[in-house]
């Protein structure tokens, strides 16, 4: 495919939106603060892998990002509160700002990807957590496991257990406590929306933060391609036997191709060079999870061709909670 023929991907912004008090590049989200209650989180087109934002964009994936997260953020609600207001473009979301806490919550119902990893390297304990002896990659975990990781402003994120994250007072305990159990509640519901679609739910990680009047809420987006590791469930236990690689819808096929390629986020590896069809590829990939996902037909939406668009939109919206809710 030519590069004239790739569709245009929306990389970074520099909004200036109306008594805007910070803004953050993140490694895919930028999030502007306004106020002192409410963010603008804009899911971008950027792509990272091993903690690293790769070069190039992928065409639309912040709109399948952004509309995943809408599709499960509303399906949870009655489990856990959450910080979305609404969403006034395709990838973009606004919602209350909350003090991040400073881990992720990773859950696990399967042996995969960095767990994988870590159990061939002979390591059977993650983040304080004991793995059977026996396991293959893919096999299920008697029940899931929460391991979570440091939330790392720049670079790796890094391992962490519960009794250290405790001891080192990073959450006090009944903080913790609530978002672990917010944590399994939200991955049971996870797991069983994605049966319906005839899919697992591997793996997947929450982040939580805490309001002004002690209220935690669920925050920043769930259940989408970056977070989260599906498996097709039709033919899952007979690749298990067979000894087969699974059939996904995640993000580790782009892993496995920088892995292939050489490049693990290891200092001096370069990352390899991206040709405009397997951008494309990771395009139709991320739009065939959505529509796995959540059962709706993707309707791709050019909001890179002008990002000042989506700086109006949002600007508009901001103005509606202004003037309802006195923000």
């Amino acid at each position: 495919m030519p590069t004239s023929q790739l569709p245009k991907s929306l990389s970074e912004t520099d909004f200036r939106f109306s008594n805007q008090t910070s803004i953050y590049h993140g490694k895919v989200r930028d999030v502007y603060g306004i106020g002192e209650n409410l963010l603008v989180m804009v899911a971008s087109d950027r792509i990272s892998a091993f903690d690293v934002v790769l070069p190039e964009g992928i065409p639309y994936k912040g709109q399948v990002l952004n509309q995943i997260a809408l599709h499960f953020l509303d399906a949870t609600r009655d489990l856990v509160p959450n910080w979305l207001l609404g969403s006034p473009a395709p990838n973009v979301s606004v919602g209350l700002r909350c003090e991040p806490f400073k881990v992720e919550m990773v859950i696990r119902g399967y042996l995969a990807g960095h767990a994988a990893r870590e159990y061939a390297a002979g390591k059977r304990v993650l983040c304080g957590v004991e793995m059977p002896e026996g396991m293959k990659e893919n096999d299920a975990f008697p029940e899931p496991i929460i391991t979570p990781t440091t939330k790392a402003a720049e670079g790796h994120d890094a391992d962490i257990s519960r009794e250290e994250i405790l001891a080192q007072g990073i959450v006090d305990e009944a903080d913790y406590l609530l978002i672990e159990h917010y944590t399994r509640a939200l991955f049971a519901r996870g797991s069983a929306m994605a049966a319906e679609r005839g899919l697992i739910l591997v793996d997947t990680k929450y982040e939580f933060g805490k309001r002004e009047d002690g209220e935690i809420l669920l925050i920043d987006e769930i259940h989408t391609p970056d977070s989260s590791r599906y498996f097709y469930a039709d033919g899952y236990a007979e690749r298990q036997k067979q000894g087969q690689a699974q059939k996904q819808l995640s993000k580790e096929f782009v892993r496995q191709w920088l892995i292939a390629n050489g490049f693990q986020g290891k200092d001096g590896q370069q990352v390899p060079p991206m040709s405009p069809e397997w951008l494309m590829e990771i395009s139709a990939r991320y739009i065939e999870l959505y529509e796995q996902v959540t059962g709706k037909a993707f309707q791709a939406v050019a909001y890179a061709e002008n990002p000042a668009q989506l700086a109006e939109q949002t600007e508009a919206f901001l103005n509606q909670l202004r003037k309802a809710d006195n923000f």
